[in-house]
């Protein structure tokens, strides 16, 4: 009989607060080999701190994290370097060139054959022409490619990415999906942020859609659905739309207390 896998993301009652603010509510994870893991949300919802908190980019308010094995809070640096982030609505740096960047991203990273594989990756990508062409100058579509030629550049055995198909046309969403799931067939394990819908069911394993910081639901699509003829937008509404029911009648029991 085959042992189950050791999870390479393990979150603990992990939460953040600022001051009084509640960020993101105590919640477990779980992300074990081979997964795409999605994570849902309106706008403000906490997707963004969730992923910082995973990738050593904030640390908790309370609870334990690893990813990899490593302490999250403890070694950040070390899990940064052990993964791919594409963080959302960041940009390459303005004064560098695509091509300058990938190839210091692949120096940190100890890529082999470097020169030939940013090539491969500016080829992949269509930035042929604009290779050498300073970042601040590229498009939003244009630089969305370049951070994800960086966080792919090395293959990493877990890859976090925050809206990665931001400001990408149906080409390349759908180039970036069938890669991201041979990446997953090779061995890869993936977290994912989006709005896209559509890309998320097609993408995702399992997934959670958050509101106000708290997990709505957690699961298969399958799962989540209350009758087959449900889409996921479908489940989204619904779930997001009485959250925010709840938090506006809330608040309204709160102002009446106060009168």
């Amino acid at each position: 009989m085959t042992e189950p896998s050791l999870p390479l993301v393990k979150a603990k009652d992990m939460a953040k607060k600022y001051g009084d603010f509640i960020a993101l509510h105590p919640l477990n994870v779980e992300v074990h080999p081979g997964e795409i893991v999605g994570l849902l949300g309106p706008n403000g919802a906490g997707k963004s701190t969730f992923i910082k908190l995973l990738t050593g980019q904030l640390r908790p308010s309370k609870g334990h994290i690893e990813i990899l094995g490593i302490d999250a809070a403890d070694d950040p640096q070390k899990v940064k370097a052990n993964i791919g982030i594409v963080p959302e609505s960041e940009s390459p740096p303005s004064f560098l060139t695509p091509v300058e960047f990938l190839e210091f991203v692949a120096r940190l990273r100890g890529v082999e054959h470097l020169q030939q594989t940013v090539a491969e990756w500016i080829t992949w990508f269509g930035l042929e022409d604009k290779r050498d062409t300073m970042c601040k100058d590229l498009s939003k579509g244009q630089r969305q490619k370049v951070m994800l030629a960086s966080a792919f550049i090395h293959k990493p055995k877990l890859l976090f990415l925050d809206e990665p198909f931001a400001n990408l046309d149906p080409i390349y969403q759908r180039k970036c999906r069938e890669w991201l799931l041979e990446h997953v067939k090779n061995g890869g394990t993936i977290f994912l942020c989006s709005h896209i819908l559509e890309m998320a069911e097609r993408l995702c394993n399992r997934m959670a859609i958050i509101n106000d910081g708290k997990v709505l639901a957690a699961g298969t699509v399958k799962g989540m659905k209350l009758t087959p003829e449900e889409t996921l937008e479908d489940v989204f509404i619904r779930l997001v739309g009485k959250s925010i029911e709840d938090v506006e009648r809330s608040q309204e029991t709160c102002d009446d207390s106060e009168e």
